[in-house]
């Protein structure tokens, strides 16, 4: 039994899977720990990166502890957990918009602060002017802090090329990391992020389509598409073109979706069979029930509107008596440069009255189903036959995950 692992002596762990896996769990699902938790001194056994057994105290240790060829770590009787699944990142930019900050403090909003020549624009130009190496470079650091604070996988967009040549590079940045990486990763094409200087709309819509679309498929450099759909961006005619003709090409949707407004957006990405739509924060209650129901997750990003200055009010608890699956993800970007999840979740749970157990489903299993689930990539659970990932915390009880909030929680990973 080569490069074999027993994880034992372990307090309460989060399986989060009932021993099988059937999509996302919705509403106050996502609360139910008696079926989502195995009880102390469950002993997990990981076998060439697959775990192989899940046992209650003693069974696999009987056999197998001090087998030479099996690496015992005793987990001092603190609580296991799924490593974390971040699906909406953006990993790979540069420059520095921290001075914005001054900014929104005196009233300006996010419109106003880019057309004073800040916002998206003022990064493209940063990171256009980055050689890939410096990149290349930034990502990495970037990867190695989501690790540090527990996350096991995650999704990356580009979005600050805005042209073939800086979007390829993008884009190269990130699968030289998804091939090479020890954090497993998913690439998303997110072209339609602004409208470039130098563009109009329709110039720009056709330089999507017609150059940057077939350089992503044909150097398979991304597995989904994004749009950033709002007023003043993208409309949703334009959002449904990019899509449709995307979806052609092989890629699957993500989209940014009512993060201002309601402009329609939730509808649009169910009509469309978006995998996911993130922001959300001003879809009507309908349009979330129909998007459950249907397969499109609803992400949100709480770090946003607090890094923005704007009111923690998105409707999780409402979600919840709705029967309504939805995820939590950092949205790391130049604005919410942060990509620690359990700060993501503890905005959750303190300022918006999660369930703790909730907070844990929308950062783990429910985000890992809008990613690729066919084969044995982590799952944000911890399940036989999968390559689970999973979390020694530093307590017994499960929700220390969330106490190190605003602190780097070098979590201890397994796998």
């Amino acid at each position: 039994m080569a490069d074999s692992i027993l994880v034992h002596n372990t307090g309460e762990v989060a399986t989060l899977s009932q021993r099988t896996f059937d999509g996302p769990l919705c509403g106050h699902e996502m609360t139910q720990k008696d079926d989502l938790f195995m009880d102390k001194g469950t002993e997990i056994l990981f076998s060439d990166g697959f775990v192989t057994a899940i046992e209650s105290a003693g069974t696999i240790s009987s056999e197998w502890l001090g087998n030479s060829n099996v690496r015992d770590i005793d987990a001092r009787g603190k609580a296991i957990v799924p490593a974390f699944v971040d699906s909406h990142t953006h990993l790979v930019w540069s420059g520095d918009r921290s001075d914005e900050i001054t900014m929104r403090s005196r009233g300006l909003g996010y419109e106003e602060i880019g057309k004073l020549g800040g916002g998206i624009k003022r990064t493209v130009a940063n990171t256009r002017r980055s050689t890939e190496e410096e990149l290349r470079n930034l990502v990495k650091n970037r990867i190695d802090m989501a690790q540090r604070s527990g996350t096991g996988r995650l999704e990356a967009k580009s979005g600050y090329g805005l042209d073939v040549e800086h979007e390829k590079k993008s884009l190269e940045v990130l699968d030289y990391f998804n091939r090479n990486g020890s954090n497993q990763m998913e690439c998303t094409w997110l072209g339609a992020h602004d409208i470039p200087t130098g563009f109009t709309r329709g110039q720009y819509l056709d330089n999507l389509l017609d150059e940057q679309l077939p350089m992503v498929t044909q150097n398979k450099l991304a597995r989904y598409v994004d749009v950033f759909c709002e007023p003043g961006w993208f409309t949703t005619d334009e959002t449904t073109l990019i899509c449709e003709e995307s979806k052609k090409m092989g890629l699957e949707v993500r989209l940014h979706v009512d993060e201002f407004v309601d402009s329609g957006g939730l509808d649009l990405a169910t009509e469309i069979g978006a995998v996911s739509a993130d922001h959300v924060a001003r879809s009507p209650m309908p349009s979330r029930v129909e998007a459950s129901e249907s397969g499109t997750m609803q992400t949100f990003l709480p770090g946003t509107p607090y890094a923005l200055g704007k009111p923690l009010d998105l409707p999780l608890k409402q979600c919840m008596d709705a029967g309504v699956s939805f995820s939590l993800a950092t949205d790391f970007n130049p604005n919410c440069p942060s990509l620690s999840l359990p700060f993501v979740a503890s905005l959750a749970v303190h300022r918006m009255k999660l369930d703790p157990v909730a907070s844990l489903v929308a950062i783990t299993r429910n985000p890992a189903t809008s990613l690729d689930c066919s084969g044995t990539a982590h799952r944000g659970t911890i399940e036989v036959g999968i390559e689970s990932r999973v979390l020694i915390l530093e307590s017994e009880n499960y929700e220390s995950f969330l106490s190190p909030f605003g602190t780097m929680n070098n979590f201890d990973m397994i796998n």
